[in-house]
Order: structure tokens, then C-alpha cells, then sequence
């Protein structure tokens, strides 16, 4: 099922944060800007455009699905990200251990009677947990 709502039943984050992590880091590692970034200590853009009154508590490293994959269920979305930045790669958790950072899949998801469940797929579970990284899903009625 598509939608074209302006209210995105779903959508798929994936983020790399923590104290040390600088975007540009992040950026050459997998050759593709991000939809969302911070450097501790620097204001940032938020996702309206406008920039941060303060500056970031932590760096970020995040790209999403939002804008390109128009589906409602969060499959979809999941498997987008996992293609694009290729993953899983066999050196990513090593990476981010070194520097202090944690990776997650942040998965929206927008609750109302007949939308059903979240659907997680079980190789995106098991390729989070080989990367040593954790799935949140923010669920919305």
C-alpha cells in the first residue's frame, strides 16, 4: 500500500551519534551526504531549515527514507537504506566502537486502526544486531 499523504504513516532513519563523531567521517564512509548531521558543541539545521538556537549536545550522522520511499509500511523503507548505504559492512562496528558511536535504525510509525503492525523484517533485526546497533521504533497514535 502507497501513500501520498502529507503524514507519512512510515519512515526509516539511519543514524551513527555520539560525543566524537564528525559527519565528514561518516560522509566519506559511505560516499553520500546525509539527510541529517551535527558536530557537538556547533549549531546545526534542523529539519525546518532554520538553524539550531543551540549548539548540539552530541555529533550525528543520519540519512533517511522520508523523501524518497513512499510507503506505509516501514519495510520498505528499511531495505531502501540497507541497499543505499550498503550494509551490512564487515568494518562498521569496529569503526564506531572506536570512536565512542552508537548505530541505530530510528523507524516512525503512525498508529491508526487498520495500519496494522511495524513490520521489522527479521535480516534487518539480525544485520543491526551483527553491527552491534539497535532499532527504535517510535510508534504515534
Amino acid at each position: 500500500m502507497t501513500t501520498n499523504n502529507v503524514r507519512a504513516i512510515a519512515h526509516a532513519t539511519f543514524i551513527i551519534s555520539g560525543t566524537d563523531v564528525i559527519p565528514d567521517v561518516w560522509t566519506a564512509y559511505f560516499g553520500v551526504r546525509p539527510s541529517r548531521e551535527s558536530i557537538k558543541g556547533q549549531r546545526f539545521v534542523l529539519p525546518s531549515g532554520k538553524l539550531s538556537q543551540r549548539p548540539a549536545t552530541l555529533g550525528l550522522w543520519g540519512i533517511g527514507s522520508k523523501s524518497i520511499i513512499h510507503s506505509d509500511q516501514l519495510a520498505p523503507h528499511l531495505r531502501y537504506l540497507k541497499s543505499y548505504l550498503a550494509l551490512p559492512r564487515g568494518d562498521l562496528r569496529d569503526l564506531a566502537a572506536a570512536q565512542g558511536a552508537t548505530v541505530a535504525l530510528w523507524c516512525y510509525w503512525f498508529n491508526e486502526p487498520g495500519h496494522g503492525a511495524p513490520d521489522v523484517p527479521d535480516d534487518i533485526r539480525a544485520m543491526m544486531g551483527a553491527l552491534g546497533g539497535t532499532i527504535e521504533l517510535d510508534e504515534y497514535q
